[in-house]
Order: C-alpha cells, then structure tokens, then sequence
C-alpha cells in the first residue's frame, strides 16, 4: 500500500472566508486549510517556507536550500515533500536540480483566515509599543 496521500483540493481554489475571529470556519474550508496549517507546524518546513517565499525572483533551488540546514538531503527532500503536499509550494525540475516557488494564493488564504482586526474591548498586542 502506497503512502503517497491522495491529492486534496487546490487551495488557491478554497473559497476564502472571513478572519476566525469575527466568525466560525465553515467545515469544508477547515478541512481544506488544515493539512498547510499542520505543514507549517514544523520550524523546519516553516524555515524552508521562507526561504522560498523570500527568494530573490520568486524561486529557489532546493541546492541553495540544503545546506541552510545541518539536515541530511532526504531529511530536507521530504520536509518539502510535505509543502508541496500541503499545496504551500510548487515544484519543477531542471536537469538535476529542483526549483521551489511559494504559491502566494494559498499563502494569502491563510494570512486572511488569521487576520486579526483590533476591537475597542482587545488589548493592546504585547510587542506594541
């Protein structure tokens, strides 16, 4: 039996909704977000995440990612096997080497879902001045 997760939805396709703190998440957009939520809590993959969202030109070669890590290559192949799983990133190969772009779409679906707007009752966030 294969390990291999079936592909779930394309999650620059999940209907966007409004930030969880003004109302619930509707079932199917949790059930969709989650496993990019669940990818993103490995401070590995989060690392390689902003690596690649940060790169100069939109891509990066997963050579220049490597060696930011005292990790093994399988080690590093299979944490962005996990992003590109989760449909954080995209992958292409190119002779050798393997390209990773962010997929800025789904990024900005879970910022939205974040997003916290203060409220006249919230206190102030501990890092304000």
């Amino acid at each position: 039996m294969s390990k291999q997760a079936a592909p779930g939805p394309d999650l620059a396709t999940v209907p966007c909704c409004a930030p969880l703190t003004s109302r619930r998440v509707p079932t199917e957009t949790a059930r969709a977000l989650a496993p990019a939520f669940k990818a993103l809590g490995d401070p590995v993959r989060l690392q390689l995440l902003s690596m690649i969202a940060s790169a100069e030109g939109g891509e990066i070669c997963v050579c220049d990612l490597t060696p930011a890590f005292d990790l093994t290559g399988p080690t590093i192949s299979h944490h962005l096997k996990v992003l590109r799983d989760a449909g954080l990133v995209d992958a292409e190969r190119r002779g050798t080497w393997v390209w990773y772009r962010a997929r800025p779409a789904v990024l900005g679906r879970l910022a939205a879902l974040l997003a916290v707007a203060p409220t006249a009752h919230s206190p102030a966030p501990a890092d304000a001045p």
